[in-house]
């Protein structure tokens, strides 16, 4: 069975940074598409960030030049790297993969992980 597992989440003042990882065992790794999702308390899950099996990325608007996906498929782990942290970047922040093609609509994800929270000061 697919297992991810995240881990990186913790508390931090606004300004600083944050690498959230996430740690996937099973097969086919190479081939998935994977992306960051995060629920802020009270709102909905949203789509944060993608990855393709070939490195491609996408970005939503609110994270786009602050946030950097990437994966190691040696290490079957997927990574994003979070900058210039902002209180509303505070969420829960789950990892979650696709077999094939990326897309950012989270009902096409079938692997989630049990998330990993983040939370920013002011």
């Amino acid at each position: 069975q697919v297992h991810l597992v995240e881990s990186g989440g913790g508390l931090v003042q606004a300004g600083g940074s944050l690498r959230l990882s996430c740690v996937a065992s099973g097969p086919t790794f190479s081939s998935r598409a994977m992306g960051w999702f995060r629920q802020a308390p009270g709102k909905e899950r949203g789509y944060v960030a993608v990855i393709s099996w070939n490195g491609g990325t996408y970005y939503a608007d609110s994270v786009k030049g602050r946030f950097t996906i990437s994966r190691d498929n040696a290490k079957n782990t997927v990574y994003l790297q979070m900058n210039s942290l902002q209180p509303e970047d505070t969420a829960i922040y789950y990892c979650a993969g696709k077999d094939y093609g990326a897309t950012t609509d989270q009902n096409d994800y079938r692997y989630w992980g049990q998330g990993t929270q983040v939370t920013v000061s002011s």
